[in-house]
């Protein structure tokens, strides 16, 4: 190399350094390296730690460790001072040995919460950001934060334990909990620690993922690299990263960059549809006398009618749909679809078939609703689930705890005594609220009640269970579809050997699926927009009649009044399940009486009334066959240490 290349290569990086110079002057912030010595003091430091020479990644040395030759550089580390200068001269010096013989040396640095800051070797940096190298030898002491309950704090703990396992600094996340979640994706068990060759295998995968997100401006948001990897892991594979090129790369990120840049615990809880506007009567008679497009709706199940109550009761939906809709609607049905491929194959075929909203009536189908949501991003999908962060794709539920808390009125009504046993499903989204409605529905009619609380997903009959203990009013699983009541659904009377159906909440997906896609029709969707947004939930309850509460003939006439006064005024909103006085099982009070309890925290309580005789069962403490559901819509679903076959949430 000629000493003018080595010139015109520190003109170029002098013009970048005063450019950032100028820039962070105009911007109000500090326009030099960062000194760890004026940012740092003794009480912040736990510790030390030795790690000896390891590669470091070059964009993560932001600082300097002492003020010296700090005015030397721009923050982002290069040069600020004349091209005559001695400084300059061993800059260049520096440049012209690094392209002919390559700068072996390490230099020595301190780390403090991932950033490094130089103690020698500030110009060997300079030179080498100057050619966008990636990483840099360093001789490294780690500065450990005092521990606390910052969220930075935390995830900086969190990535020191996975430090061990990875020994690279670019895999840092936001928040903790992610990386057994990475580990997962990649085909590793959760303590895998990285051979050599898979390290440098991810490391220059990762560079090439990480060029993408910066391409596409993630330096401004508030997530890493590492961040945005599991948000694209959710849609592709490991080796679809490994076998992208840049372009196919970028163009894949960019497809789900939206969920990239929205906050995962930020999700929009719709409650009600909306309403279509009125048109006036000139817009009518046009419109009557224009030819109508059907909307093409298909519904994708991975069970059959016949073969599961839950198909059913959604199949009954469609039904209704086509019955109330047939001249404005063209549906498309699949069933008893395999999960992952074969559910994409049949969204596919919806699709190639001119399906523009499709309904996926089951929580797990989600894998394949993200897949095909980026593959397809002008068809409407929507996913029978709750609490899934998602903006490519839309949840759908009903506030069932709004009928349980009727039941729980009449419950309390007819006790004999004081207890009231009850069946709960499985610990996810929706269940707390549907126990604790139901406890406080109890209290409502008698003061005294208490719940006596099992699950279904611990014990194999754990109604029956509660009859031998001499419980006589149970809640089981509620009816999942208004055409019948029968046994043991809803709330039951024990009868010797048998049980008797008095009252159970219902869902009516028909009222449900018509208002939903009328909703479509007049503009709704595009109302709720969120390409740029949060996720959108719709949760809809007795106002929108997506729920109501089905009778037995053998409950009393006085107490079937009583239950239709409280649904009118649940789905009037002048009787609301939540607003008195409530406190959990630990005594803390949610709320004094006066606590208006937001969609988002009732949907998302995990705790149980201080009536509520139980606890929400760990995972541990699960039947196998009830732990795939509480690994996608548990409410504790983000501490369950993920599996490799698991999907990455």
């Amino acid at each position: 190399m000629s000493r003018q290349e080595a010139v015109e290569q520190y003109n170029r990086a002098l013009r970048q350094g005063r450019k950032c110079y100028k820039d962070c002057v105009l911007r109000g912030r500090y326009p030099y390296p960062q000194v760890l010595d004026e940012i740092l003091s003794e009480s912040m430091v736990a510790g030390q730690v030795d790690l000896g020479v390891i590669e470091i990644p070059t964009d993560r040395v932001t600082g300097t460790k002492t003020t010296g030759r700090r005015s030397s550089f721009a923050a982002d580390f290069m040069p600020l001072l004349d091209h005559d200068t001695e400084f300059a001269t061993k800059w260049m010096d520096l440049c012209q040995a690094h392209l002919e013989e390559g700068v072996r040396d390490p230099i020595r640095c301190y780390e403090y919460m991932g950033r490094f800051y130089v103690q020698e070797g500030n110009k060997r940096v300079s030179v080498l950001k100057s050619y966008s190298a990636p990483t840099i030898p360093a001789y490294v002491i780690r500065m450990v934060p005092v521990w606390s309950e910052e969220p930075a704090v935390q995830a900086y703990y969190d990535f020191m334990r996975s430090y061990q396992m990875t020994g690279l600094y670019r895999v840092a996340f936001s928040r903790t909990g992610r990386f057994p979640k990475l580990q997962a994706a990649l085909g590793y068990e959760t303590d895998h620690v990285w051979t050599e060759e898979e390290r440098r295998r991810f490391a220059a995968d990762f560079t090439c993922f990480t060029d993408a997100f910066r391409k596409l401006g993630g330096e401004e948001l508030r997530v890493t690299a590492a961040d945005a990897l599991l948000v694209w892991l959710k849609v592709y594979s490991y080796e679809d990263l490994h076998h992208s090129t840049p372009a196919e790369l970028l163009k894949s990120l960019r497809a789900v960059w939206a969920d990239v840049k929205v906050d995962p615990d930020t999700i929009a809880v719709n409650t009600n549809p909306e309403e279509p506007a009125e048109s006036g009567l000139l817009t009518r008679i046009l419109k009557a006398a224009l030819p109508k497009e059907r909307l093409h709706v298909a519904f994708i199940s991975n069970h059959r009618a016949d073969d599961s109550d839950w198909a059913r009761a959604h199949d009954l939906g469609r039904q209704y749909l086509e019955a109330v809709m047939g001249e404005e609607i063209a549906v498309q049905n699949f069933q008893g679809v395999p999960l992952e491929e074969g559910a994409e194959a049949a969204m596919e075929a919806a699709i190639a078939g001119g399906a523009q909203v499709i309904f996926a009536t089951t929580p797990p189908l989600i894998g394949a609703c993200r897949k095909i949501a980026v593959q397809h991003p002008g068809v409407r999908i929507l996913n029978c689930s709750v609490s899934m962060p998602y903006t490519g794709i839309r949840t759908y539920y009903s506030r069932i705890y709004e009928g349980k808390f009727i039941t729980g009125a009449i419950a309390g009504a007819l006790s004999r005594g004081d207890e009231i046993g009850y069946v709960a499903s499985s610990p996810i989204f929706g269940v707390p609220a549907s126990i604790n409605a139901f406890a406080l529905g109890a209290r409502l009619t008698n003061p005294r009640a208490r719940l006596r609380l099992r699950w279904s997903c611990v014990e194999e009959d754990a109604m029956g269970a509660l009859a031998k203990e001499g419980v006589s009013l149970i809640s089981n699983r509620d009816v999942p579809a208004p055409d019948r009541i029968c046994e043991p659904w809803g709330l039951c009377e024990v009868r010797g050997d048998s049980f008797r159906s008095l009252a159970s909440p219902y869902w009516h997906w028909g009222n449900f699926y018509v208002k939903l896609v009328r909703s479509i029709l007049s503009g709704g969707w595009d109302a709720l927009n969120s390409t740029n947004g949060p996720a959108v939930n719709y949760w809809w309850g007795m106002a929108s009649q997506a729920i109501g509460v089905l009778y037995g003939e053998e409950l009393p006439e006085g107490v079937r009044h009583l239950s239709e006064y409280l649904c009118q005024g649940v789905a009037a909103g002048t009787i609301l399940p939540f607003h008195r006085p409530v406190r959990d099982q630990s005594g803390l009070v949610r709320s004094n009486g006066e606590h208006f309890f937001s969609p988002e925290e009732i949907l998302h309580m995990d705790w149980l009334c201080d009536c509520v005789d139980g606890s929400i069962p760990g995972y541990e403490e699960l039947l196998p066959m009830s732990r795939s559901i509480v690994r996608l819509q548990g409410v504790y679903r983000d501490n369950i240490p993920p599996e490799k076959e698991d999907p990455i949430l």
